[in-house]
């Protein structure tokens, strides 16, 4: 199993990265509480790793920290919770916000994440309870605190101004929110001097 990889951030397409490790590309997708955590194009990184062999994929997923990948892990044990799923729970609070989201059985927070109903909000509260009763947050050797980190210090993605709204808005419908929908929360935050990963932050806040 790969674990941890230690390399080259070469590309950054949310919710997709590329890791250049010793002359080796990995396509890792990650949350995007993860890619606001990730350092400028070019420069080293470390993200940890959960890989997913399927009959007709091999699939890697990343985190910023331990916490977030604990987590994921977690939620994919969850009856009708795929890795897809579990990204984008992850892309939509923190861990710490999810996880209080269960302390308090907030289903209505629940429910805002693209692709969970009220059914599947209601087993996340019930099957998460016992699982995190007992936890706390231990980030290992984060990239940065993805908590908080000022927009203002959010990196770029390697895309022209021009394009950064459509970004914004694929990056979206990757995560499982429905076209019009994505162009909706872009369209209420977006203004020109924005880069990708700012209107994709104030975005999904303003969905939740």
């Amino acid at each position: 199993m790969i674990g941890r990889l230690s390399g080259i951030l070469a590309e950054k397409f949310p919710p997709e990265v590329l890791i250049e490790c010793g002359g080796v590309g990995y396509e890792v997708t990650m949350p995007m509480t993860s890619i606001y955590a990730l350092p400028e194009l070019n420069e080293q990184t470390i993200i940890y790793t959960h890989f997913v062999v399927r009959e007709d994929a091999q699939l890697l997923y990343g985190f910023a920290n331990t916490t977030e990948r604990k987590l994921f892990r977690l939620l994919i044990k969850v009856n009708g919770v795929g890795p897809k799923l579990a990204l984008a729970v992850l892309s939509a609070m923190s861990a710490d916000q999810f996880v209080n989201c269960v302390a308090h059985d907030d289903v209505t927070g629940i429910v805002k994440i693209p692709g969970v109903g009220k059914k599947t909000a209601e087993r996340l509260l019930i099957e998460m309870r016992d699982r995190l009763k007992d936890w706390k947050v231990n980030v290992s050797t984060p990239v940065t605190d993805t908590l908080s980190t000022p927009l203002e210090a959010v990196q770029t993605f390697a895309t022209s101004v021009n394009d950064h709204r459509g970004d914004a808005i694929n990056a979206l419908i990757s995560l499982g929110y429905k076209p019009a929908q994505a162009d909706k929360a872009v369209k209420m935050v977006y203004s020109d001097d924005m880069k990708s990963e700012n209107i994709i932050r104030l975005a999904l806040k303003s969905m939740l």
